[in-house]
């Protein structure tokens, strides 16, 4: 039978999975690598280790495949999105680490270019705010802060990308640079109506054209890579994008979000690209075909890292999945608020200068009323995204479709429900970021169809509908939004980023 590869890069892990044309996961390998804080508010990643953590889980699965791999129709990629890669052209060798989506170094080199009066113009092509999490101020910083780079930059010698184009880059051998239009939609540089890399962004940030991968569609055959069997690379989209395909999310009004180390609530818009009123993003979900589809995007910088950072951080865990028995052996929180700030505030806020807060402690304060305000604290937060995404789009959601490590987590997912008052639904197969690889990879092979294929796959697993009472649910509010209030703005702007 055939089957499909999706190479799945995560922000703290790299995972091959292997699936079955009517879903199942038939072979799953994954492996962490080293995250790097040199200074506080900097998250770098060595790009070494991501290629090297990622194409040995790749092999890892063929070789469990007895030499069969020739079943396998095609290879798709998903990404953590953002992340920035500058190499030799050359040698293949990167100038710098990668600079993470999570990466707030450049906060003040944004508050310059708003001050400068670039920001309408930035938002009005490309849907997106200025922010240090976008890549295009990643790449300013590493031409202007890393010995010689720009001379090679401008010489043509170097190679920007995204985690999907550094990885394209590898597995062919370092013949094909190319990215595709989700990931390319989040660098500030691509003008989301035209489908271009734009001169004016370029200008604006002083970036040269010549460090760019060539744009292409998310479900076409890109290259072969010789080392994992000339497996085709026939898919790829930012790791939220891709998950919003494998949701199946192909309708307008349709939303998920993924409980990853961030949280990222995205609803497909259809045709036409929504403009938020409330610090959301206009992205591009997907172009298929020649064809453009669009999405609004809420981002959570901190989701399921609370519950590394309970683990890790605090030591009141021993694993992530301890979080929801502890949580659940108390009632509620205890009336403790944690507002996990700790790179900043993503949307709807867009303060890099927040900071983490915990309040409402008192002599009873437990470590379990501290873990359930942790999960508390994920709910929140996408609970903000959806009140503002419906006021944009003028769409109430029927339900929301959810994924990701942290969605296995029953309580969280009860929490959720009762914050929004909406269902929240999730599916049988929760590597719903690595399947939308695999389907996008899978529609370019003939592996599916169409995409009526795919919703005869997507199944639900379980339904947590809403228990709250409405008293509750606005006393828990309110005094989420005073925490919040807290939180913001710790960091006086003139201190700068790594204060």
């Amino acid at each position: 039978m055939d089957c499909v590869l999706a190479l799945d890069q995560g922000t703290t892990s790299s995972r091959a999975i292997l699936f079955d044309p009517q879903g199942p996961i038939m072979d799953l390998e994954q492996k962490e690598f080293p995250q790097h804080f040199p200074r506080p508010g900097w998250v770098e990643h060595d790009p070494r280790d991501i290629w090297n953590s990622q194409r040995e889980v790749a092999l890892a699965v063929l070789g469990r495949m007895d030499g069969d791999s020739s079943r396998i129709r095609g290879m798709g990629i998903s990404n953590q999105r953002e992340t920035t890669v500058v190499w030799d052209r050359r040698t293949g060798e990167p100038v710098y680490n990668a600079i993470v989506w999570q990466d707030r170094r450049t906060a003040n080199l944004c508050d310059q270019l708003r001050a400068e009066g670039h920001e309408d113009t930035i938002r009005e092509k490309t849907g997106l705010l200025l922010d240090p999490y976008l890549a295009g101020t990643k790449i300013r910083w590493i031409l202007d802060n890393v010995a010689d780079v720009r001379r090679r930059a401008e010489r043509g010698e170097l190679a920007f990308g995204t985690v999907d184009c550094w990885l394209v880059w590898n597995l062919t051998g370092g013949r094909v640079h190319v990215t595709d239009a989700s990931n390319a939609s989040r660098t500030l540089l691509f003008n989301i109506h035209t489908g271009e890399w734009d001169d004016d962004l370029l200008a604006v940030l002083d970036i040269p054209r010549d460090l760019l991968p060539e744009v292409r569609s998310c479900s076409e055959v890109y290259g072969e890579s010789p080392e994992l069997g000339n497996i085709p690379i026939a898919g790829m989209a930012g790791d939220q994008q891709a998950a919003l395909f494998g949701q199946t999310c192909f309708e307008p009004g349709m939303a998920k979000n993924t409980y990853g180390t961030g949280c990222f609530l995205l609803m497909n818009t259809g045709d036409t690209p929504a403009v938020s009123r409330h610090n959301l993003l206009t992205t591009i979900a997907w172009q298929i075909g020649g064809h453009t589809e669009y999405a609004l995007e809420g981002s959570v910088f901190v989701g399921g890292a609370v519950v590394q950072w309970l683990r890790d951080g605090l030591g009141i865990i021993g694993s992530a999945g301890e979080s929801e028995r502890l949580a659940a052996s108390v009632e509620d929180s205890g009336g403790v608020v944690l507002v996990p700030a700790f790179t900043g505030l993503g949307a709807p806020h867009w303060d890099p200068y927040a900071r983490g807060a915990m309040l409402g402690i008192t002599r009873g304060t437990t470590a379990a009323h501290i873990a359930r305000a942790g999960l508390e604290s994920i709910a929140f937060q996408v609970g903000d995204l959806l009140e503002v995404m419906n006021r944009d789009s003028g769409i109430t959601l029927d339900e929301l479709r959810v994924d990701g490590g942290a969605s296995q987590n029953d309580l969280l997912l009860q929490i959720q429900a009762d914050l929004l008052n909406v269902p929240v639904v999730r599916p049988k197969m929760i590597e719903t970021t690595a399947f939308g690889a695999a389907c996008l990879a899978g529609l370019a092979t003939g592996v599916w169809r169409d995409r009526k294929e795919l919703n005869d796959v997507w199944q639900s697993e379980r339904r947590f509908e809403p228990k709250m009472e409405d008293d509750l649910r606005k006393r828990m509010q309110r005094q989420w939004s005073r925490a919040l209030e807290r939180s913001r703005h710790w960091i006086d702007s003139r201190e700068g980023s790594d204060a």
